[in-house]
């Protein structure tokens, strides 16, 4: 029994790593000539993996780009750290693994955004997954918030918390900020800190 399973392992590390190469290669491509205009030809090209078994693993271009996004996820390690700022209980160390949490997204994920952005322009199926992410991610900062109730700045709820949240953590904040005017990951995580303290907490 064993050895019956042992083939199925590895059919599944061969695909998960075809997955894996076809999504590296698509995020490149993507990056390079926009989604609309990458075809699934020319990710075959840049991933050496033949267009049927691309579509025989993908199917079309909005399951690569969540693959993609997938990836960019689980690289970031999401979850990990939100789950690190929600076990903070101290208000302001809450905030900053919060703005952590932003940068390393961002860092390591700018570009994946600028993509999505694009495709959901173009493609309803994109925009439904685009929104159902971001909605996602504005439960996930008012999980992050409410417990701050107390500590909020007078007169601040949590619901504008949460707004004033999303509009400094814009990635075009980021674009600028890193990639225009040359500020370093890090200088932009301790701006964000400092900001998110100054703003919900009146620090």
């Amino acid at each position: 029994m064993i050895n019956q399973l042992k083939p199925a392992g590895h059919r599944q590390r061969q695909s998960q790593s075809t997955r894996a190469a076809v999504a590296a290669a698509a995020r490149r491509v993507f990056s390079l000539r926009g989604y609309v205009a990458t075809t699934i030809e020319a990710i075959s090209e840049e991933a050496d993996i033949p267009v049927p078994t691309i579509y025989s693993a993908f199917g079309a271009k909005p399951a690569i780009l969540e693959e993609v996004r997938r990836q960019w996820v689980l690289d970031s390690d999401v979850a990990e750290l939100h789950a690190q700022a929600m076990a903070s209980s101290e208000a302001g160390l809450r905030l900053a693994r919060a703005a952590h949490w932003t940068r390393r997204q961002f860092e390591l994920g700018h570009d994946v955004i600028s993509i999505y952005q694009e495709a959901a322009r173009a493609d309803k199926r994109v925009a439904q997954t685009w929104r159902s992410a971001l909605a996602g991610r504005e439960a996930a900062i008012e999980a992050l918030l409410r417990p701050l109730a107390a500590d909020l700045r007078q007169g601040l709820s949590v619901q504008r918390a949460v707004d004033l949240y999303v509009a400094l953590t814009l990635p075009e904040i980021y674009g600028t900020l890193v990639a225009k005017r040359r500020w370093t990951p890090r200088r932009y995580e301790d701006w964000l800190a400092a900001a998110l303290s100054r703003e919900l907490l009146g620090a």
